[in-house]
């Protein structure tokens, strides 16, 4: 099987680099040169424009795009993919779209004649490089189709067609505000072990014993051992949290079909709360999001050389 690719950033590079090692054949494109010529070196067939992917392809193709959700998305299936597309080519879209969104994208194929697939990818740059986590939408037709690559770029068992066109994407903005509550969470429990009477607590050593047993074990915990392990009270982070608009989307639906959302509401209202005065709360899920997604951070410009309360 032979397939495309657009979109080269942190998580389509490592896709592909999965998808190779799985056998899968990937003609890649991306806006700058680099990720491509990097790729090509390990295996996958390099194209110098929408045009030429394309023709690297049999027909019906199935080309994946992995891009920044809004205008970008639309710009690559419209403006740079859809000119060159023939009926019954399908194209799936991975990254972190609003599912109405995908809705509309969807119909506007369809009246072309080109299939689409609305998925929701989860498990940050690990996951995309050693098996990612999977939500489907579309046409049952089109997903049976394409099985055999997003069975070989998941973890075990990480991939399932959750139903109709935006179904993928819906489930997966509903995953996005859940990991919002979960890292305020784990981030408000971190900051009272910094304010409380102990001043010598090792934050790591207790994240790794928490996840051996505890309740609360979970990958987000390993990445917390992980991120104290590199930096113990995390001092080149600031306190701000970045991201947003997932969670947005996720709480504005919930009203609308009158479900409360309290604590991700809360969670996401607390997030935007970083971005003005520093919270310790806010330091651990900007270092959490830093290990997991490769998200950018804000440095912390007065990086505390002592810990010292007393």
């Amino acid at each position: 099987m032979k397939i495309g690719f657009v979109g080269l950033g942190r998580m389509g590079k490592n896709i592909v680099l999965n998808l190779l090692e799985k056998g899968i054949k990937v003609c890649v494109y991306n806006r700058s040169p680099g990720p491509v010529e990097e790729l090509a070196a390990r295996g996958a067939v390099p194209a110098a424009s929408y045009h030429d992917l394309v023709s690297h392809l049999s027909s019906p193709r199935i080309i994946w795009v992995m891009v920044a959700a809004g205008k970008p998305v639309d710009q690559v299936i419209f403006d740079g993919l859809a000119p060159h597309l023939k009926m019954n080519d399908l194209i799936i879209e991975g990254g972190n779209s609003y599912f109405k969104n995908s809705l509309e994208r969807y119909h506007n194929l369809k009246s072309r004649g080109v299939g689409f697939l609305d998925v929701g990818s989860s498990g940050g740059l690990s996951g995309a490089r050693h098996g990612a986590s999977f939500t489907i939408g579309g046409e049952e037709a089109h997903f049976k189709r394409a099985e055999a690559i997003f069975k070989a770029a998941a973890a075990p068992n990480g991939y399932a067609y959750v139903g109709p066109a935006g179904a993928g994407h819906f489930v997966k903005m509903v995953h996005n505000g859940l990991e919002y509550a979960m890292l305020q969470a784990i981030g408000e429990g971190f900051e009272l072990l910094e304010s409380g009477p102990y001043a010598d607590l090792d934050f790591a050593q207790i994240a790794k014993v928490w996840n051996h047993g505890g309740v609360i074990r979970s990958w987000l915990m390993e990445l917390a051992q992980e991120a104290f392990s590199k930096d113990p009270r995390l001092a080149r982070f600031a306190g701000e949290v970045g991201g947003g608009e997932t969670g947005f989307w996720a709480i504005k639906t919930a009203w609308e079909q009158g479900v409360p959302f309290s604590l991700i509401a809360q969670a996401y209202s607390l997030r935007l709360l970083t971005r003005r005065p520093e919270s310790y709360a806010g330091k651990v899920i900007a270092a959490l999001r830093n290990e997991f997604g490769g998200h950018p951070f804000k440095e912390n410009k007065k990086k505390e050389e002592t810990h010292d309360r007393n």
